[in-house]
């Protein structure tokens, strides 16, 4: 994901290093449960997704608009964004979803204290819940300016980090947390991406799943197709079209005349209510 920046290679030496009860639609429960006002029904996609480090262009998206995908991750914000996003704009995500496409909001906030590469923006134990408050409100901001209403998802990303570090983990749990509950407090759903060997082990395994997010897209390149036959945790888990899996990364393909580098993902959960 922000690992757009590396190289395939460097991605697998990350992912494969760091790896040194919501059930059914609880996830969606807890989620509507904690706001006051009524949510808009959720937006749900199945199929094939890619996302890309730079949203392609709206003639690109036009080309690419051959079935293969029905859906695509765009990064809508934070320091931590590889990518600059000439093309993302609000005329664009409703020009793109006009033609059918379904979007993936995500936010690449800011990151764990023990995690080795450098990034502009990270947490500590004492300001990850500030920090997880603040740039939620941040990400609400963005997708509203991109057209994205109330009740879409926002998915989180926290790339690869040492889980066995405890306090680094309790810190991390404490800014997604923070994160989530923001989120939900300005009626938009949460969402995590991470990786299955550290970040998305991280939140589907913890004990106390208060104000966790309902919706996990959890990186795993085995190249299949398929949020369920190598779902790593407990099957009771992220049900309900809550799961998401990033299958094959850094495929460089081509469509209409566009060749775009892209992550393959499985999709069925949450995409944003555009308008």
């Amino acid at each position: 994901m922000s690992s757009h920046r590396l190289s395939k290679k460097g991605r697998y030496i990350a992912w494969t290093a760091a790896g040194a009860a919501v059930v059914a639609g609880a996830g969606i429960a807890a989620q509507t449960s904690m706001a006051a006002t009524t949510w808009p029904a959720q937006k749900t996609y199945t199929g094939r997704a890619f996302d890309a480090c730079t949203a392609a262009s709206l003639k690109a998206m036009k080309a690419w608009n051959t079935g293969f995908y029905g859906a695509a991750a765009v990064y809508i914000g934070g320091k931590n964004r590889g990518c600059a996003q000439p093309n993302l704009t609000a005329s664009w995500t409703k020009s793109v979803s006009a033609l059918g496409w379904k979007l993936i909001p995500l936010y690449v906030g800011a990151q764990p204290p023990c995690q080795t590469s450098a990034n502009p923006e990270k947490f500590t134990a004492s300001t990850a819940a500030s920090l997880g408050a603040s740039n939620a409100k941040d990400a609400v901001a963005k997708a509203s300016a991109l057209g994205m209403k109330a009740g879409s998802p926002i998915y989180l990303d926290i790339e690869p980090y040492d889980i066995t570090n405890k306090s680094c983990n309790n810190a991390v749990l404490t800014y997604v947390r923070s994160f989530t509950k923001t989120l939900r407090a300005k009626t938009y759903r949460g969402g995590f991406y991470g990786f299955s060997s550290s970040s998305a082990k991280a939140i589907a395994t913890a004990a106390d799943r208060t104000d966790l997010p309902g919706n996990l897209w959890y990186a795993l390149w085995d190249k299949k197709n398929t949020t369920t036959a190598d779902w790593p945790w407990d099957q009771k888990l992220f049900t309900g079209h809550s799961r998401a899996h990033q299958y094959m990364v850094n495929s460089k393909e081509s469509r209409g005349g566009y060749t775009i580098t892209v992550d393959r993902n499985a999709w069925d959960a949450p995409v944003a209510l555009i308008g």
